[in-house]
C-alpha cells in the first residue's frame, strides 16, 4: 500500500531533464553590449527587436549561436577541428540550456558562376539520377548530366608489382561528363572589346596598352616590349600578321627581361585569368569599370545557355530534357514531377516532390533551378537557405533568423509567419531579428535592446511578451503602432523616363513612364519584376546613381573613413599643417605601428583553438606609430579624429582652425542617414547589416547624378529610422534629383508621389503593369495585392 503511494507521489513530482525549459544568458559584453542578462523560453518563438546598431545581432548571432557552434565543434576531434573555422568563446559570463543552433543568415549565396538554385539546394542531384534512370535514350550516370563534370578519357600502360614480378598492363578509363566543352558549364562565353584593350595608333613605349595595371612603365609593359616578339616602337596597327598573333593571343612562353626570368603571355589569356575569373562583384571599382566595358557575355552557341552537352540534352523523360526541367519555373516542375509515376524510383521522386513544394511553400515558386546563386538578393537567399530545414525531423534545435521578412510583400510575410510558427511548434526554439510590426506580433516572447544605437546601445529595454511592449515606452514600443498617412498632396512631375518593351527575364513587354523629379516606389509581390525593371530598364549613366543589395565588402582594416573616402582629405589636411607626407596618416601605410603593422591588435594562430587578440602594448591600439601621433591638427592627434564619433567630427572639421570642407561634406551624409553614432575608425566587420546598407547610401548621395536608384533601402532599419530614411528621400526630392525606390515597406509606400505596381503575381504570373498613380489612388482602388494591404496599413 505505502510502496503504491510513494510511486504515485513520484510522479506527479516534474522529471529533473524537464526543468531545462530556459536558455540563461548572463553578463554578455561582445562588441557594444553591456552586461546583458537574459532568459530565452526554449520551445519559442522570441524576437529581438531595437534600432538598428542596438546590440541584437551581437545577441544573437555572436554571442548565443556563436557558444552554440563552438561547443558543437569540440565534440570533433582536434584533428577534424583542424580543418573548421575556429571560433572564439564569447565574451560572456554564463550561457546555459544551449540546444544546437541552425543560423539561417542573409550572406548573399557565392558568385561562382557553376552555382545556381539548383546546384545550392541539391535539388539538381536528384535531378541528374532521376534522368539517368528515365531518361531516354540512356546516356550513363548521373555524371552524364552534370554541367560541373568534363567529359574525359585516357589509355596507357600500367606498370603492376605482382608475384615478385613486375607486369606492364594496358589500362583505359573514360568518365562521361554533361559540361558543354565550349562554355565549360557557364552558359555564356566572353566576348572582348579589344578596342578597350589597347589604342591601335600608338607604340607600347607610348602606353598603348589601356588595361588597368598596365601602366606605360610597368612590369607588365615591360615584359611585352622587353620580350622580343614585338618592336617596343612600332604602332600596334603596323603589327605584321605574326606580330599581332604574339601580341593578343601567345601561349605562356619564357622570357629573359633585363636578365631575369618572366613568363611572357598574350594580352587576352593575360585578361582573361587575371580579370574574368574573378567575382565582379569583389573587383576594384576601376577594373570592374574596365570589365564591365571592355567584356560582353553572350548566351554560349553551342549549348544555348543551358550549359550541358548536346548528349545530355538528347535524354529525355516524357518528352522533356534536363535542361529543360531546369529551366521551368519551380511550381511547374513541381506539377511535372508530381504527374510522374515510376515505382522503381518512388523514393527519389517522393524526395524530389517535397524539396520542389518547399520552394513553393515558403514563397519561392517563380524561381528556375537554373538561376544563378549570385543573382539571388538576400531575402532570396535566406529563404533558399530555409529550404533544407523546413521537411527537416530534427526537433529542440535552435533556428535563428536575421530578418526573414527582407525582400518580402507585405502579402508574403504572412506566409512566412506561418512557416516560423511551423518550425516552433515542431518543439523548436525559434530566435529571429526583425523590424517588422508584422513578425513582431507572432512572438511569444520578446527581447527590446536599446535604447539607442552603437555606444548608446547594447542594455536590455525590454523583456516579456507582445501585449507589455507597448506600454514599455521604449523606441520600439512606442512606434510599433507607428501608420504613416497617404499625402493629401503629391509633387508635380518635371519630365518622363519612357520606357518601351521591357523584356529582361519575366517582364511581359512592358511599356511605362517614370515620372521624374518625384519620389517614385515600385511595388508587388517578391519576383513580379520590380528589379528586373528597374535595373534592366533604366540605362546606367553618368546621370544614373544605383545602390542596390550588394553588400559591402571590408576587411577589419576597413572603416567609414576608409569607406568613404573620408580620410583622404583628413590625411592632406594633417599633412598640410604639419609639412609631412600624407602616407604618415594612415594605419595602412607608412604611419602604421611597426609590431601590429596598423592593425591596433595583435593575432596569436592557435592552430584548431581560437586565435587570441590582444590589443598592442606599443600603439595601445591606436595602430599609429609614436611619432606621427606627434603631429596634430586642430589640437588633436589622427588617433583622436578617428575615435570620433560621426555628430562631433562634423562639428570638429566645421569651423575654426580644423575647418576642412570636403570632409565635412562626406560627415554631413552620414549624419543624414542616420549614422551619427559610429566612430570614424570603427571597423566595418563590426556594422550591423542596416549599418552597412547606411553606409553605402551616405557614399552615394555624393555621387553626381539626376536620378537615383534605391533598392529596397529600408532594409536593416528600425521603425523610427525609417521615419529619418522617408525625410532623406525627400530631401532629396527636393534638391531637384528624382528618386525612384524599389520598396515593400508600407510608409515608404504611402509617403510615394506615384506608385508603379507590378504583379498580378510572382515568375510567369507577373511580369505586368497592374496599377500606375497616386497612393490615395491605388488605396481608393484596391484592386491588386499591394492596394489591399496599403489600405490595410493606412486603416482606410
Amino acid at each position: 500500500m505505502s510502496t503504491a503511494r510513494s510511486t504515485g507521489a513520484q510522479a506527479s513530482e516534474p522529471h529533473a531533464a524537464d526543468s531545462h525549459d530556459l536558455i540563461r544568458v548572463h553578463g554578455a559584453r561582445e562588441n557594444n553590449l553591456k552586461d546583458v542578462s537574459i532568459e530565452i523560453p526554449k520551445r519559442r518563438l522570441t524576437v529581438f527587436t531595437g534600432v538598428s546598431g542596438s546590440g541584437k545581432s551581437s545577441l544573437v548571432f555572436d554571442t548565443v549561436a556563436a557558444e552554440s557552434q563552438r561547443l558543437i565543434n569540440e565534440t570533433y576531434s582536434a584533428f577534424v577541428q583542424g580543418f573548421m573555422p575556429s571560433v572564439a568563446r564569447p565574451d560572456v559570463d554564463v550561457l546555459d540550456g544551449l540546444t544546437t543552433a541552425i543560423i539561417v543568415d542573409q550572406q548573399r549565396m557565392g558568385a561562382d558562376p557553376r552555382s545556381t538554385v539548383g546546384t545550392a539546394t541539391d535539388t539538381n542531384a536528384m535531378l541528374r539520377i532521376l534522368f539517368s534512370r528515365l531518361g531516354q535514350p540512356h546516356i550513363g550516370s548521373a555524371k552524364a548530366f552534370s554541367f560541373n563534370v568534363a567529359s574525359i578519357s585516357g589509355a596507357g600502360a600500367v606498370t603492376v608489382e605482382r608475384a615478385g614480378k613486375t607486369v606492364k598492363e594496358k589500362r583505359s578509363f573514360t568518365v562521361t561528363g554533361g559540361m558543354c566543352p565550349r562554355c565549360e558549364g557557364r552558359g555564356s562565353v566572353s566576348d572582348i572589346d579589344l578596342t578597350q584593350l589597347y589604342d591601335d595608333s600608338k607604340s607600347l613605349s607610348e602606353g598603348a596598352i589601356t588595361v588597368p595595371g598596365f601602366t606605360g612603365d610597368g612590369w607588365m609593359t615591360r615584359i611585352y616590349a622587353g620580350s622580343g616578339f614585338l618592336d617596343p616602337d612600332k604602332p600596334i596597327r603596323d603589327y605584321s600578321e605574326q606580330e599581332f598573333q604574339d601580341f593578343l593571343h601567345r601561349e605562356p612562353t619564357k622570357v629573359k627581361v633585363n636578365g631575369i626570368n618572366l613568363t611572357y603571355e598574350g594580352l587576352i589569356p593575360k585578361v582573361q585569368k587575371s580579370m574574368l575569373t574573378k567575382d565582379r562583384e569583389a573587383m576594384q571599382p576601376h577594373v570592374r569599370a574596365f570589365v564591365d566595358r571592355a567584356v560582353t557575355f553572350t548566351a554560349c552557341p553551342d549549348c544555348g545557355g543551358t550549359r550541358l552537352t548536346a548528349a545530355a540534352r538528347s535524354s529525355k523523360i516524357g518528352g522533356i530534357s534536363i535542361a529543360d526541367a531546369c529551366a521551368m519555373q519551380i511550381s511547374d516542375l513541381a506539377e511535372w514531377v508530381r504527374g510522374l509515376d515510376e515505382p522503381s524510383v518512388a523514393p527519389l521522386l517522393e524526395a524530389l516532390r517535397q524539396t520542389l513544394d518547399s520552394f513553393v511553400e515558403i514563397g519561392l515558386g517563380y524561381l528556375s533551378l537554373e538561376r544563378p546563386a549570385g543573382t539571388l538578393s538576400g531575402g532570396e537567399a535566406q529563404r533558399v537557405k530555409m529550404i533544407r530545414h523546413l521537411g527537416s525531423s530534427l526537433t529542440d534545435v535552435t533556428y535563428v533568423f536575421d530578418e526573414p521578412s527582407t525582400g518580402l510583400h507585405p502579402h508574403d510575410i504572412q506566409r512566412m509567419n506561418g512557416l516560423l510558427l511551423q518550425l516552433r511548434d515542431k518543439g523548436n526554439t525559434v530566435l529571429v531579428v526583425e523590424h517588422k510590426p508584422e513578425v513582431i506580433a507572432i512572438a511569444d516572447h520578446v527581447v527590446d535592446l536599446g535604447p539607442g544605437a552603437g555606444s548608446a546601445g547594447g542594455t536590455v529595454c525590454y523583456e516579456g511578451p507582445l501585449t507589455g511592449l507597448r506600454a514599455a515606452g521604449t523606441v520600439t514600443g512606442r512606434h510599433l503602432d507607428d501608420r504613416a498617412a497617404v499625402k493629401p498632396t503629391v509633387r508635380t512631375p518635371t519630365g518622363k523616363l519612357p520606357i518601351r518593351g521591357a523584356t529582361a527575364h519575366n517582364l511581359r513587354d512592358v511599356d511605362v513612364d517614370v515620372p521624374l523629379g518625384v519620389l517614385v516606389v515600385v511595388t508587388g509581390v517578391a519576383g513580379s519584376g520590380k528589379s528586373s525593371l528597374v535595373h534592366g530598364s533604366v540605362p546606367p549613366g553618368e546621370d544614373v546613381v544605383s545602390v542596390d543589395q550588394s553588400p559591402i565588402r571590408g576587411s577589419r582594416r576597413s572603416n567609414p573613413a576608409t569607406y568613404t573616402g573620408l580620410l583622404e582629405p583628413i590625411r592632406k589636411a594633417f599633412a598640410k599643417a604639419n609639412g609631412v607626407k600624407p602616407a604618415l596618416f594612415s594605419p595602412n601605410s607608412e604611419g602604421a605601428c611597426p609590431t601590429c603593422n596598423g592593425a591596433g591588435v595583435v593575432y596569436t594562430d592557435l592552430a584548431m583553438m581560437a586565435g587570441v587578440a590582444t590589443t598592442c602594448e606599443d600603439c595601445e591600439g591606436r595602430r599609429f606609430d609614436a611619432s606621427v601621433l606627434e603631429y596634430r591638427f586642430g589640437g588633436k592627434d589622427i588617433s583622436e579624429v578617428l575615435a570620433m564619433p560621426v555628430t562631433e567630427a562634423e562639428a570638429f572639421f566645421a569651423a575654426g582652425e580644423a575647418r576642412t570642407p570636403a570632409a565635412h561634406r562626406i560627415l554631413t551624409r552620414l549624419a543624414d542617414v542616420g549614422l551619427g553614432y559610429i566612430s570614424l575608425g570603427q571597423p566595418l566587420t563590426t556594422l550591423s547589416g542596416g549599418e552597412r546598407q547606411r553606409l553605402k547610401l551616405a557614399t552615394h548621395m555624393g555621387d553626381k547624378g539626376g536620378v537615383y536608384v534605391l533598392d529596397e533601402p529600408t532594409t536593416g532599419l528600425h521603425l523610427a529610422d525609417v521615419e529619418q530614411l522617408l525625410g532623406l528621400l525627400d530631401r532629396l526630392v527636393d534638391s531637384g534629383k528624382s528618386v525612384v525606390v524599389v520598396e515593400h515597406h508600407q510608409a515608404v509606400m504611402a509617403h510615394a508621389d506615384w506608385i508603379i505596381d507590378l504583379g498580378p503575381g510572382a515568375g510567369h504570373d507577373g511580369g505586368r503593369v497592374v496599377f500606375e498613380g497616386t497612393p490615395a489612388e491605388l488605396v481608393a482602388a484596391r484592386s491588386t495585392l499591394t492596394g489591399e494591404h496599403l489600405a490595410a496599413y493606412v486603416g482606410a
